[in-house]
């Protein structure tokens, strides 16, 4: 197990006016935080239940956390991941070592089959939060956390079925009770407000987010119990706060974070937090998809107002498409892409649709390509 850094950001510093640090979870063995739970978990387990093997259930981190963590351990290990889970964290989680099972299509799924081949075998279900071991092994985050910052006074933390924030919040009030802590959930999955509000565990009424590292149906037993007596508050953040999040860390911090292990940040650059002094914001992990990074990146472009898309209508006639190129050339917007369509209920017989995608520079930027574009009769409001 690696001792994660902790990287000043000079970035959230000045966006917030606190002095604002990292906890780099995503530069930890297997990318993120998981594999602190999973070996506590795993290296506990009796001579008979080791022989046993372990088994498990995940998307991708978790995965990887139990497959690193048996392999070092000795232990045979097979992982159950739905079967659109991304091809580098199936790959990652063989390569460790785990005997990889795709079934279903969500983690529920994959944890239900992980559940039964369980009780078929005798192999030793290893959750990935809901058990005493997993949330004392998560809770060396916070131990780490006021070793190297003791001073702290707000930790900001990415919650998903609670072990990370459950175990830090148990670390560190144990020492500094005047510590804020602070969780983050994607508000297209967030379970948590409405299971604190109940007073119990309530499962999410859908999940549609990119953060599928936090994108946990149901709150964990064990970790509510720690997270509602010490967690000072619980806040959620866009779809489009991740992307930016993601993209600030990629651009400013050069740190490759997916989008869980971001949401802290977006909660951060949002201004969803009244933070005052030294502030420790958890980077949970970085374990993310090339093909969805670039999906995220231009998510988080057009979240930022440095990428716009928009559809004019030109001229069918020579000079046409050049006008709209030259108006924009002027207007200092580059090109990234353009599409004709003469396919258009709208479109006259002269007239061609041209959808035009360009790097701007930030939304006052974009508003002033729009109304010059609108000025011009490119587009049609």
């Amino acid at each position: 197990m690696r001792r994660t850094p902790m990287i000043a950001s000079r970035v959230l510093a000045e966006k917030i006016g606190c002095d604002v640090w990292l906890k780099c979870e995503n530069l930890q063995r297997t990318g993120s935080f998981k594999p602190r739970g999973a070996y506590l978990r795993i290296s506990r387990l009796s001579g008979q239940e080791r022989a046993r093997g372990v088994v498990a259930a995940s998307a991708g981190n978790h995965a990887q956390g139990v497959a690193w963590s048996a392999e070092q351990l000795g232990i045979t290990s097979r992982v159950y991941m739905p079967t659109g889970a991304a091809l580098p964290k199936i790959a990652a989680t063989k390569a460790y070592g785990a005997e990889v099972v795709l079934e279903g299509s969500t983690v529920d799924e994959a944890l239900i089959a992980a559940r039964r081949f369980s009780e078929e075998t005798g192999a030793v279900l290893i959750h990935p939060f809901d058990h005493p071991d997993i949330v004392a092994g998560q809770a060396t985050v916070g131990v780490e956390i006021l070793d190297q910052m003791p001073d702290v006074d707000a930790i900001v933390v990415p919650l998903g079925g609670g072990g990370l924030l459950a175990g830090i919040a148990a670390a560190v009030k144990r020492k500094r009770p005047d510590v804020t802590i602070i969780g983050v959930q994607a508000a297209q999955a967030a379970a948590w407000p409405r299971s604190l509000a109940d007073g119990h565990p309530v499962a999410a009424i859908s999940m549609n987010t990119m953060a599928d590292g936090i994108a946990v149906a149901r709150p964990g037993d064990v970790p509510f119990a720690h997270i509602s007596e010490l967690v000072d508050s619980v806040v959620t953040v866009s779809e489009e706060s991740l992307s930016t999040a993601l993209l600030l860390m990629l651009e400013r911090a050069k740190l490759v974070v997916e989008p869980a292990g971001a949401a802290a940040v977006a909660a951060v650059t949002a201004g969803r937090l009244e933070l005052a002094g030294k502030v420790c914001v958890v980077v949970s992990g970085g374990n993310i998809d090339p093909l969805l990074l670039s999906h995220v990146t231009t998510h988080g472009l057009t979240a930022a107002g440095r990428f716009l898309t928009v559809t004019a209508t030109v001229s069918d006639r020579p000079g046409g498409l050049i006008a709209l190129l030259e108006l924009l050339r002027d207007r200092g917007a580059s090109v990234v892409d353009v599409v004709h369509s003469r396919v258009a209920d709208d479109l006259y017989l002269d007239e061609v649709q041209v959808t035009v995608s360009v790097e701007t520079r930030g939304p006052e930027h974009q508003r002033e390509v729009r109304r010059a574009l609108s000025e011009a009769g490119f587009l049609r409001e």
